[in-house]
Parts: C-alpha cells; structure tokens; sequence
C-alpha cells in the first residue's frame, strides 16, 4: 500500500494506483475529458492536471503513478490556473455553437466548461472544417473534435478495426479515417462505439427525425413504428426519466402520442425471427456434412459487415434468417397491410427505433425489399433519435399513462425481448430448439449459462440426442479472437451467437450516452427481469406468431418464409 496526502487528506492505495483513482477513492473529483479507463490514459487533454509538492511542472493525474509521501493539490492555484487555460485552448480549437448540436446537455466538454466557470475564450477561434458523406450512418464533424484519441482507441482496442487514425502532426493534428480513405470506403462496421465514447458532439448518427415527421403528417402514408427489445432498458436515460416511470407501455405511450397510427413491438419478430433461425440450425445439424461449422446468428448488423470486410469466405455460414428489424417490415408490408389492413402496401411507411446506429445501414441495403414496396423498413432511429424527437414533440412521458402495444404484430414473449442482451438470441433460440427436438419446453432458464458479460462464453448442450457446442461472443475485437480461433482449428463450434457493441443492444451504439459508465450490464438486467416477468416464455408460443404462420407463412422455412423472412448475404450488400 502507498500513502499520499491529497487536498490535506490522508490516503491509502494499492501500489500502482494513479493520482485520478487515488482521489477517486478518497471522494476527490478531478475532472477528466479524454480519459477513458484501461483505454485511453494518455493525458492528452491535461484538464486532470495537479500540482505536486516539490516539483515545478504539474503533472496529468490520469497517469502519474501515486507514491509514498507524495502531497498532492488538485485544485491550487497552479493547476486551476492551467485547467481554465486548457479548457481555453480546447474551445478556440472547437466549433462551440452548442446550441445547435446534438451533444447539447450531454457533451462532457460543455459540462466541465460549466464546473469551471468558463465564460469567455480569449484566443482566436479557429477549428478545423472537412467535408463529410452525410447520407452515411455515421457522421463526424471535425469542428467539434477536441484531439482526445477516444475514438482511436474504441475502435483499435475493443472493435479492431482501426477505422479512425492520426492525422498530420504538431498543431495540425487531427483524427481522420485511417489509410485517406472516405468513410463509405472503409470496413466501418457501423456499430455506433465511437460515437458514445466521444465527448462531444464530433461524432454522431444521421440525423433521421424529420423523416419520420414528414410520414406522420402525410395523409397517404400509415406509419407503422417497431420498438427494438434493448431500446425499453434505457430510453427514460436520455429523457431524465425516473425508472419506474420508463416502463415499456409507458414508451409504447410516447410513441403513439408522436402521431403514428400503430406501435408494435420488435419483440414480436424477434419470436419470428428465432422460429426461423432455430430451425434453421436443426436442418443443418441433421444434415451436417452439406455446411460449413459454426452457423452463425445473423441478427446483428454491426457483426454482419464485419464479416462481410474481415473474413469474407464464412459469409456462407451466416444465418440466412434477417434480423427482427427486417422481419417486421417485410411482414408490416404484406401480411399486416394486405391481411390485417387490407390497404394498398404502399401507403405503408415503416419506422424503426433501436439502440442500434448500424440498423440504418442495414434498411437501406438493396437486398432488404422482399416485400415490393422499396425497403421493407424506410426509417430506422435510435433511441437518442427518439428521445430527441419526443422533446422536440413537446411530449411528456411522465404524464401518459401506460398503454399496450398495437395487436397482432405487438404480442412478444420473454425470449424475444432477451434478444437485446448478450447471449438473448442465443438462449431464445435453444429453447425453442428444445422444444421442437423434444416435444416439450425446456425450463425457461434451463440456458442461463450463455449469460453474462464475459467476452466468450461456450457451452456444450445435448438437446434431442443432439450434441451442440455452443459460443457467445460480444463487441468486435473479442468476435476476432474467437473466429482466429475457429479458423485455426483450436475451437470448434455449432452455433455462435455474435454481437457486435459490448454488452449486446443493452450497449448499442445508438443507446443515450452515460459519461463515465458502461450500462450494458444494468441495461440487459432488465430485460431479464421483463423476460421472468412475462407468462410467455417461449418463442413458439407467441399466439400472435403462430397465426402468422396459419394464415400467411405455412411454417418456419416454407417457401414463403424464405421469400419475406431470409436472404443470401453478399459484399454489396453492405454498400450504403
């Protein structure tokens, strides 16, 4: 242990400790902005300065090793001086203009220039300005970034795909798409990280509300909206919204108070989607020499252009189940419009909010029109997108009382609403397993074991006489490590469920952003607690699914079901 005096307080760390956490331990704010822990600890902004006694110069508290004796200030003089100058430096190097930007409220820099009782910048402003593609999902605005590597580092540590790099030296240092390349042009998987680990307002998702208000106030057009299971786990964050008022019919409320004509929930097709997938995987498993090994789910977007960029020769063993999002709007626009409805499929204009940024490229892919209406989903948003769209509505959750999803597209059960949580799809899909194998349910938890946050999780399961080996593997670089794995023969497996954010949905790139903290874990709790909660606890029981089928599909992998509800992937597909 190592004792130190900081602020006249007497503190005791493990050896190794930084100044920041030693603080941190003792209840010492020190502010930081391009920190981020285990991740980017370069000190590059200098707001953690502090003051230690003996030495001239101030170090970074971010990574300065606590030692024996050590007396430390982090709010004299000196280094208050030298913070408010940084801060100073920092903003005449940024586009300010925060009323106008989608980070205001929530942007880091703007919160500590407000601790720090920034009111004025005495330097010349002079930010940087480059064209960007503005169609594409991900948008950056090289005005509003401050140099802080974050970007970098989310992208190279934890997703490996160095999209983002250095750019120039000295004061022209910049952060650009690595190689010169646009951003249309590089293996962007489109997974959002970046961009709720960017400070401020540099890095953002396309901006889709005004499409989705344009729908809802053209008298040809019905709206039909689909909420993604992890968007009901933190849509309350971005609105300051109580926890037991951010209940998913209260949500269901907010939306149909924006104007749309029905509100249904994702969940429905995630049901349909593990009919599809689960059956897949048993057709394969009995015909085991005609595939490849592992199947690999294919629900997420962010994964499914990885693959596609990274190891384009086990595309094939992709699921060729489309995801729920996809699923909703092919079924929204013949089942729903021409069985239910009865209405032309063209006045149908399906909106999609998901935790998801990668969900806009995934709409917009040419292949994704199975329905012969254009896309089967003509808007997907966030949940920050449908936040910010509730405010600017002048909608009050708080106010509305609860109300139910729309039928017959809005009936979940507990497995499809775990699909927003690492390992969801997976335990969803061997239940369902189980019970066609077995003409029986399983316990609903008898697949737990696939839970968790571990980077990988295996497991070997007999289901029906059938052994399956079993993976789930959450963010990008960990997805790596796994598939260098299989490739190098060191595992094998049957079945691997991929998600792209850490955490699954729960940590979308598209979810509202918590400085400082990962909420995937406390996010994906609660939809284990609203998956024990439902009575429906299986997919193949969903009532609303099982008439899908009666009236309109015949059943999973029928003809018409691999016409609306699969596809063949490819590389230009991934083009948006």
């Amino acid at each position: 242990m190592v004792n130190l005096t900081i602020d006249h307080k007497t503190v005791q760390v493990p050896e190794g400790t930084t100044i920041l956490k030693a603080a941190e331990a003792a209840g010492i704010k020190i502010p930081t902005l391009c920190f981020l822990k285990d991740l980017n600890e370069i000190g590059a902004c200098r707001i953690c300065c502090v003051e230690i006694e003996g030495k001239e110069t101030l170090v970074a508290s971010c990574n300065t090793i606590a030692e024996e004796g050590m007396v430390v200030y982090t709010s004299s003089l000196k280094a208050h001086y030298a913070r408010r100058m940084n801060l100073q430096i920092i903003l005449s190097q940024h586009d300010f203009r925060c009323a106008a930007c989608q980070r205001n409220g929530s942007c880091s820099l703007q919160r500590i220039c407000a601790e720090m009782n920034i009111n004025d910048v005495p330097f010349k402003q002079d930010f940087e300005k480059h064209e960007w593609d503005m169609s594409f999902p991900l948008i950056r605005d090289s005005g509003k970034c401050i140099k802080c590597m974050r970007c970098v580092q989310i992208c190279d540590k934890v997703q490996s795909l160095n999209i983002w790099d250095i750019v120039n030296t000295g004061k022209r240092t910049s952060v650009g798409v690595s190689n010169m390349k646009k951003i249309a042009e590089s293996d962007c998987s489109v997974c959002g990280q970046c961009i709720t680990h960017c400070p401020t307002g540099a890095l953002r998702e396309r901006d889709d509300v005004r499409k989705v208000l344009d729908a809802v106030h053209d008298p040809d057009k019905i709206v039909v909206v689909q909420i993604a299971p992890a968007v009901r786990a933190a849509w309350g964050e971005g609105l300051g919204l109580a926890e037991e008022l951010a209940t998913e019919k209260r949500m269901a409320a907010a939306a149909r108070a924006l104007g749309v004509d029905y509100v249904f929930d994702t969940n429905f097709s995630a049901d349909l989607t593990i009919m599809e997938e689960a059956n897949e995987l048993i057709e394969r498993m009995t015909k085991h020499d005609d595939y490849t090994w592992p199947m690999f789910t294919s629900c997420c977007p962010g994964w499914v252009r990885f693959i596609k960029s990274q190891y384009p020769d086990m595309v094939k063993q992709l699921s060729t189940a489309k995801s729920p999002q996809q699923m909703f709007g092919a079924v929204a626009k013949t089942y729903f419009a021409r069985e239910v409805l009865d209405v032309d499929p063209n006045k149908i204009f399906c909106v999609s909010i998901m935790p998801c940024t990668a969900k806009k490229a995934e709409c917009a892919m040419p292949n994704m029109n199975d329905a012969g209406t254009g896309h089967d989903v003509d808007v997907a948003l966030t949940t920050r997108e449908f936040d910010r769209l509730l405010r600017s509505e002048l909608i009050s959750p708080a106010t509305l009382p609860e109300e139910e999803f729309d039928s017959p597209l809005g009936i979940a059960s507990g497995a499809g609403v775990i699909f927003g949580a690492t390992g969801g799809v997976m335990e969803a899909a061997l239940r369902t397993a189980y019970y066609v194998l077995n003409k029986e349910n399983p316990k609903p938890n008898a697949f737990q074991v696939v839970r968790g946050l571990d980077g990988i999780k295996e497991a070997s399961l007999e289901i029906g006489g059938i052994p399956i080996r079993a993976a789930v593997v959450h963010g990008l670089g960990n997805t790596r490590k796994l598939i260098e794995k299989i490739r190098s023969g060191e595992a094998e497996y049957d079945f691997v469920e991929v998600m792209a954010c850490p955490g699954g949905c729960a940590g979308g790139g598209g979810q509202p952003i918590t400085e400082g903290r990962e909420m995937a874990g406390e996010r994906g709790a609660k939809l284990y607690e609203l998956d024990k909660n439902n009575p429906l606890r299986f997919s193949h029981e969903n009532p609303s699914v099982i008439a899908l089928y009666d009236r309109y599909l015949g059943s999973p992998l029928s003809h018409k079901a691999h016409e609306l509800l699969h596809t063949e992937h490819s590389w230009s597909d991934m083009i948006v």
